[in-house]
């Protein structure tokens, strides 16, 4: 099923209905995360290296996403960041992140969100078809919600589409991994990018990162290394906002590049980005 064929079309109706599912079971992970963070949090285990944490939180809010979003539609595959792939026969996917900036969140930093959204096709950023999505920052006081066709929202307010700044007067948004040998490539593009925008930010959510963009919070915004999970809600948002999400060169974001903003200004850091990369 690929993204660019007309063909791939999914009834109107259909789309509010999974962009009310997302909204609703994100909201109630939210809940969940939040009345822990009440408590001591703790790291429960780690990931690519020994500051990429995963807590008990992370595992609780996975499931309750699992278990509501399969109550409400038992064909569909789930891919979750702690749970790994399911199976489904529905031909939709939806891709989840239980907390997204589980670092913030450890340490009582607003910037962290759960994120789900439901996709046609493979869950790969590069075949797949954003069908609905939300990005809940409970922290934050702040809901984004978007459909295929239907537009993005911000706490109940349609977001409208905006020209960006040219890059010189952009505000970026990136993020880093955690490995040390991606921080240290990650860092000597940070270095050769910063002189040539107004400044950079790295907050820590690569899902609010994107609806910041969508919203007009950030102009534009860059990362490598994300995984779909991190990217799905939010590129929709960005979309549905009017905004372009892109890789480099010809090529759709991907695990390799994430880039979003306005068309022209997503266009413009792309070309930066991919002199600096190709260096």
């Amino acid at each position: 099923m690929s993204p660019d064929d007309p063909t791939t079309t999914v009834p109107t109706e259909q789309v509010r209905a999974l962009m009310d599912l997302a909204e609703r079971v994100a909201r109630r992970a939210g809940h969940v995360v939040t009345d822990r963070r009440e408590g001591l949090v703790e790291v429960a285990s780690t990931k690519s290296s020994a500051t990429d944490v995963v807590t008990a939180v992370d595992e609780e809010s996975e499931e309750l996403l699992r278990a509501e979003i399969l109550a409400a539609r038992p064909d569909d595959a789930i891919l979750g960041e702690e749970g790994g792939s399911s199976s489904g026969t529905s031909g939709l996917t939806w891709v989840v992140d239980p907390i997204d900036g589980t670092v913030n969140y450890l340490y009582g930093l607003d910037s962290y969100s759960v994120s789900v959204a439901v996709v046609a096709g493979p869950p790969d950023p590069e075949l797949w078809t954003l069908l609905a999505g939300c990005v809940h920052a409970p922290a934050m006081g702040t809901t984004w919600s978007a459909g295929r066709g239907l537009g993005a929202w911000r706490n109940g307010t349609r977001l409208v589409g905006r020209s960006g700044p040219p890059l010189a007067e952009a505000l970026v948004g990136t993020g880093f991994g955690y490995t040390p040998e991606g921080r240290r490539r990650e860092g000597a593009v940070v270095a050769e990018m910063l002189p040539q925008v107004r400044d950079i930010r790295r907050l820590g959510s690569a899902a609010v990162d994107l609806c910041l963009v969508a919203d007009g919070r950030l102009d534009a915004y860059y990362e490598s290394g994300l995984n779909a999970w991190d990217m799905a809600a939010g590129a929709l948002v960005v979309a549905e906002a009017g905004g372009t999400v892109r890789g480099l060169g010809d090529r759709r974001a991907s695990t390799a590049m994430t880039i979003a903003g306005p068309a022209e200004l997503a266009d413009a850091l792309a070309r930066s980005l991919a002199d600096v990369v190709d260096r």
